[in-house]
């Protein structure tokens, strides 16, 4: 009998994010959850994660890299089952959406 581990979707999100805090953009030394790409993270009951990211321009260099580098990373967390990675432009990225952090790094503050 095989026992099955149970892990609250919070708890999962917080490991996803921290995978998340990993992945940079190419152009900017800022990871793309404090650059406030990641637009929302979805975990059901399958564990089966949807990632809902923009870009910081839709001609941005990684349009076609980062998606999947995100996907393959979150992937590597071994409870999960499927990872959906959906790119959107709505809104629209701009500066106001990343963290305080973010923007320190970025002497924008």
């Amino acid at each position: 009998m095989s026992e099955e581990i149970v892990i609250d979707t919070q708890e999962l999100g917080e490991k996803i994010v921290k995978v998340l805090k990993t992945i940079y953009d190419p152009e900017i030394p800022v990871d793309i959850y404090e650059l406030g790409l990641i637009y929302d993270v979805f975990v059901n009951e399958d564990n089966d994660v949807k990632i809902l990211m923009t870009l910081t321009s839709p001609n941005c260099p990684v349009a076609e890299t980062l998606p999947v580098e995100v996907e393959e990373k979150v992937k590597s967390l071994d409870v999960l089952n499927d990872v959906e990675v959906e790119i959107t432009f709505d809104p629209p990225w701009t500066q106001d959406l990343m963290s305080e952090e973010a923007k320190l790094e970025l002497g924008l503050l």
